[in-house]
């Protein structure tokens, strides 16, 4: 049997990385940002195989589980993939330009629509441990909670409920009537990179109807997203539910790593 096709970075994780244990920014943060900044710039080419998690953890005198979350990071944001009997490895090099992430505000624009919003919730609260793992900031004080309800043509279409690190905005409920969630991101010059999202659907409860002018046990769409920014960082986390019966979700395919 032929061997796998493996290069070793040069660039060396293990020794080039520097980690400052006073700084606000999270270990695990600080090491993802610097395998990116590698990523990037080429020092880690695609094809470059990572050390092990343990050894990694060694040499930068870090837990296994914090080494994990860095490197998770990165897996999410399709920079590194982990490959059977070969290890983690860069998949890709530059990216060529931010992928725009598009809002249903966005699309329902596009579209031609005049979407609207209702504000349910618009609140800063206690982070609890699942809040902190769902953003990928462990010891995250605060978050902000939204909750709202999208419509258009006066028709209630999806119920939306976001997390966001508190202080990446601070917006009012007026402006979340008006703007998108993304169009207000962007604003305050938050640089979206990618997302990672799941699909799926169940049956409408007997609050999902009110909301949604639906019959209880209508279908619904479900969506669950991270949002990523240019430098790794998770800037919102989003559970949404959409009326089936009026809405579907359109996928482009193409070919991954092989």
């Amino acid at each position: 049997m032929d061997k796998p096709d493996v290069t070793f970075a040069a660039w060396d994780p293990g020794r080039e990385i520097v980690l400052d244990p006073g700084s606000p920014e999270p270990l695990y943060f600080q090491v993802s940002r610097q395998l990116h900044a590698a990523i990037e710039d080429g020092r880690l080419p695609a094809g470059a195989r990572l050390g092990n998690e343990v050894d990694l953890a060694a040499n930068l005198r870090l837990s296994r589980p914090t080494v994990r979350q860095a490197i998770q990071t990165l897996v999410n944001q399709g920079l590194l993939v982990r490959r059977r009997g070969v290890g983690t490895q860069v998949v890709r090099t530059k990216v060529a330009r931010p992928l725009r992430l598009s809002s249903l505000f966005d699309d329902l624009t596009g579209l031609g629509g005049k979407p609207e919003s209702a504000v349910l919730a618009n609140r800063v609260e206690n982070a609890d441990a699942e809040v902190a793992e769902l953003l990928e900031a462990p010891g995250l004080a605060h978050v902000r909670r939204l909750t709202r309800i999208r419509s258009t043509d006066g028709e209630p279409l999806a119920l939306m409920n976001n997390y966001l690190p508190d202080g990446i905005i601070d917006p009012a409920d007026d402006e979340l009537r008006e703007r998108g969630l993304y169009q207000l991101l962007r604003a305050a010059g938050i640089r979206l990179h990618a997302a990672e999202q799941h699909i799926g659907a169940r049956l409408a409860t007997g609050e999902d109807a009110e909301l949604l002018h639906e019959e209880p046990g209508a279908a619904l769409l479900t969506m669950q997203r991270t949002t990523y920014d240019d430098t790794g960082r998770v800037v919102e986390y989003g559970w949404h539910v959409y009326r089936a019966s009026r809405y579907t979700f359109n996928l482009s395919l193409t070919n991954g790593p092989q």
